[in-house]
């Protein structure tokens, strides 16, 4: 899409550290973005003066350059998933890349991603992959996938855009390597409370459309240990503190979510084969979370879920049968389909 708009929809709180970098990085693309529309969620810092100085010295250096800049200042802060929602509201481009405040973009991130959505104009959602470094900018020795442990079965449906039953087992998009189709938000606003931005867009763009991994990585993504979401790949120490986490409130979290989503699917009237696999994961969701108490109480449930296939389609497999056979009950589970959902 040569010709096609290119916003950019930045979330920022208190990021004056990293930002710099990032809008440097954003205005040095060609094709230059359309427009930079920053949706501060808050900043007590001098992260606002900052995006405006490295863009006002961006336009100083290059004649040419053309982005505008619009800042949203939101107080009080609307947290990250309304941030952003609010943010791509916000945006007039006919795609937008989505970026976090304290990245560093690749040169041609935007003429990649661009690219594949003029090779298919039924693609709603790209994402790629990225590099790990540390609060300086010095690689971690690993991508993002390889710190989510995608498996190669996985990577290969993403990258061949049949994402949704990747994306019914677990989700392997990360925002700050997205780029979207603006009709995508027509199907996923209002986007639930209970659901990240990045996981319901992905989510919603699989389901009525199409989803594409890029599979190199096309952004420098720093972990310095104040990101609000960030990835490092999990030690065994991490997975066996997981089956100790208790069940109830994860699961019931899962099974709301789940159930969200379906019900978006029928509002928007997706495909049948699609809100079949929709309604089936929520089902599931729903058994995980109404699992007896006692742990032996759950062993004739899980290990039928897992004959007959449900654990390998709508969850991580082997992984997850074991999580449900052992992990403490914890408080009993409450779940509220909100409004937003049927929105």
């Amino acid at each position: 899409m040569a010709d096609a708009r290119i916003s950019v929809a930045l979330g920022t709180r208190n990021g004056g550290a990293h930002v710099a970098r990032q809008v440097a990085s954003i205005l040095n693309q060609r094709p230059a973005p359309l427009e930079l529309v920053v949706g501060d969620d808050d900043s007590s810092d001098d992260t606002l003066a900052i995006i405006e100085r490295v863009h006002a010295e961006a336009l100083a250096a290059d004649p040419g350059l053309k982005t505008r800049l619009t800042i949203i200042r939101r107080r009080p802060a609307l947290g990250v998933t309304a941030n952003f929602a609010a943010t791509l509201a916000g945006c007039a481009g006919d795609l937008i890349a989505l970026s976090d405040q304290d990245d560093e973009w690749m040169p041609g991130k935007l003429a990649t991603l661009s690219a594949a959505f003029a090779a298919d104009p039924e693609l709603l959602l790209a994402h790629s992959d990225a590099r790990l470094v540390d609060a300086d900018g010095a690689s971690l020795g690993l991508t993002l996938l390889e710190a989510l442990d995608a498996t190669e079965g996985e990577r290969a449906g993403l990258a061949a855009g049949e994402a949704l039953p990747v994306l019914l087992r677990r989700n392997l998009v990360t925002g700050a390597t997205v780029m979207l189709r603006r009709t995508l938000l027509e199907s996923a606003a209002p986007m639930p409370a209970e659901w990240v931005h990045d996981e319901w867009l992905a989510a919603i763009a699989a389901a009525v459309g199409r989803v594409r991994l890029l599979p190199e990585p096309l952004i420098d993504y720093r972990q310095h240990g104040a990101n609000q979401i960030g990835a490092r790949r999990p030690t065994l120490a991490d997975k066996l503190a997981r089956l100790r986490e208790p069940q109830g409130e994860r699961a019931a979290r899962l099974a709301l979510r789940t159930a969200l989503l379906a019900e978006r699917g029928r509002v928007l009237g997706v495909a049948a084969a699609v809100q079949r696999q929709l309604d089936a994961k929520a089902a599931h969701e729903a058994r995980r979370a109404r699992l007896p108490r006692v742990r032996l109480a759950r062993v004739p449930a899980v290990l039928g879920g897992a004959l007959s296939g449900r654990y390998s389609r709508y969850s991580r497999g082997a992984m997850d049968v074991l999580r449900d056979l052992v992990t403490p009950a914890g408080p009993l589970p409450v779940m509220t389909l909100s409004d937003g959902g049927a929105s």
